[in-house]
């Protein structure tokens, strides 16, 4: 862990990386495009810079065709917080993200305002848990209901959660007789490695949007990647306050449950 953290403030350490992870908060980026902001800097220093930010998986790279796109990975943030920051504040609470207040402020007639448009957002992150891959593909499915979080029950009324890991299958929150919601269908999965759903995670509307885990084994370990993409009708706060809401729930909830309860 200290290792990771040297690693990580590393990374932090130049303004020039610091500008490149405030510029990739906005939107994705090829090296090129990043390279336009840095007039004054070489091609060449902005690739060190992001070998140096990759190599604190703060920067995640994913290949499309000929171009290399450049994903903020915000998990690590989220550790160094828990390790340097919230301990010392007396709650985190109204930095995380409520999905079900979102959800309830979107109830009624749609209108389509300034921040409300039709757009595309898509989220990389990527966490390390240690321990193996069968257990964290468990508790991602089966035992999700013992660490998410996040409700879209009435303020006050229990629910229950459950996801079978199943082509066809659902990850669905139930409440009261015949209440609840489903928070995705499987249409993909291949287990302990892969698991595709879709669902809207909160959101209402014209929105299509889909969600991957994929799970590697890494120096003794897990690495879980997380791929979400979502299309439509978007309401500008919505890819800000998943990505928290994902960096959260995987980096801290997820990870702390599974390593706590390893085998």
């Amino acid at each position: 862990m200290e290792d990771e953290l040297s690693t990580l403030f590393k990374a932090l350490g130049h303004p020039i990386r610091r500008r490149i992870l405030d510029i990739l908060k906005e939107t994705p980026k090829t090296t090129g495009k990043l390279n336009e902001y840095f007039p004054e800097v070489t091609r060449y220093a902005i690739m060190k810079h992001l070998d140096i930010l990759e190599e604190g998986n703060l920067v995640l790279v994913r290949r499309e065709g000929k171009y290399r796109l450049n994903f903020l990975n915000a998990v690590p943030l989220q550790e160094l917080h828990n390790r340097w920051i919230a301990k010392y504040m007396q709650s985190a609470a109204n930095s995380l993200l409520n999905l079900r207040s979102l959800a309830e402020k979107r109830g009624g007639n749609l209108t389509m305002t300034e921040q409300e448009q039709s757009k595309v957002f898509r989220i990389e992150q990527e966490v390390f848990i240690d321990a193996p891959r069968e257990q964290v593909f468990k508790a991602l499915t089966e035992q999700s209901s013992d660490w998410w979080e996040f409700r879209l029950a009435p303020k006050g009324v229990p629910s229950q959660f459950t996801f079978d890991p199943s082509p066809g299958g659902q990850f669905i929150e139930k409440w009261g007789d015949n209440q609840g919601a489903v928070w995705g269908k499987v249409y993909f999965v291949n287990a302990p490695e892969e698991i595709r759903l879709n669902g809207h995670l909160g959101m209402q509307g014209a929105v299509n949007s889909s969600y991957t885990y994929r799970l590697i084994e890494k120096d003794g370990g897990t690495l879980l990647q997380l791929s979400h993409h979502a299309s439509g009708i978007i309401r500008e706060n919505w890819e800000q306050e998943h990505t928290e809401g994902w960096k959260y729930l995987l980096g801290t909830l997820l990870k702390n449950y599974v390593e706590k309860n390893k085998l």
